[in-house]
């Protein structure tokens, strides 16, 4: 069983930073494809960014794209989410997803594993 541990998120001002991390279990992760999605209150879990077993195919998000930049180090079993320029409309769970077949998806029942969910939250 792969376990997904995350670590980072809190509580900053806008137009700061965060980087939030998800470390995975076991010696596969490098096959993995892995997705970020966040929840804000109230509203379904939406996907925000992913990146394939490789890296060498990543998306984002439009509400995001140009403020977050996704990136693994598969070395170390992690992937990242750096986000920069933060808006309180980003204030939401954040969860990390692992989808065995190496790709990311769109959407959540695709996935075979999940963070345990991390908050963040942007004061205007």
């Amino acid at each position: 069983q792969v376990q997904l541990r995350q670590s980072g998120g809190g509580l900053v001002q806008a137009g700061g930073s965060l980087r939030l991390s998800c470390a995975a279990s076991g010696r596969t992760f490098g096959t993995y494809g892995m997705g970020w999605f966040h929840q804000a209150p109230g509203k379904e879990r939406e996907f925000v960014s992913g990146i394939n077993w490789s890296g060498g195919t990543i998306y984002y998000a439009d509400s995001v794209k140009g403020r977050f930049t996704i990136s693994r180090d598969n070395a170390k079993n992690t992937v990242y989410l750096q986000m920069n320029s933060l808006k309180p409309e980003d204030t939401a769970i954040y969860y990390c997803a692992a989808a065995t077949d190496g790709y990311f998806h769109y959407e959540e029942g695709k996935y075979d594993y999940w963070g345990q969910g991390t908050q963040v939250t942007v004061s205007s």
